[in-house]
């Protein structure tokens, strides 16, 4: 569906850098298997995000979002691609650091 870079507070906590990096894609394509664990929390807007991880070494390895039902974000670096497509939206950009530059033409920027 998209890539995305999310500069809010609570990705920069969940991944421990200034951003996080998420490839979304509709739940059809998605199949989910083997065991993981679920963090639920209500974001800055109000509505919950789901955050599924590895019990044995803390990674995210996927998570929904209630405005965007029916789909999948994956974070990009659970792929281990360096030629991974680039983001086409950067959101929470009110909460970017200032050293950080998301580039690409046609990026949507989301305040």
């Amino acid at each position: 569906m998209r890539v995305s870079v999310c500069h809010c507070l609570e990705c920069q906590r969940r991944t421990g850098s200034a951003f996080g990096v998420q490839a979304r894609f509709p739940g059809t394509a998605v199949t989910v298997e083997g065991t993981f664990k679920t963090y639920e929390r209500v974001g800055e807007g109000g509505l919950w995000a789901r955050y599924h991880f590895c019990p044995d070494c803390g990674s995210t390895v996927f998570y929904e979002n209630q405005d965007v039902p029916d789909a999948f974000a994956i974070p990009v670096g659970a792929f281990a691609e360096p030629d991974f497509p680039p983001p086409t939206r950067s959101i929470f950009e009110k909460r970017r650091h200032e050293w950080v530059e998301v580039a690409g033409e046609g990026i949507d920027r989301q305040p």
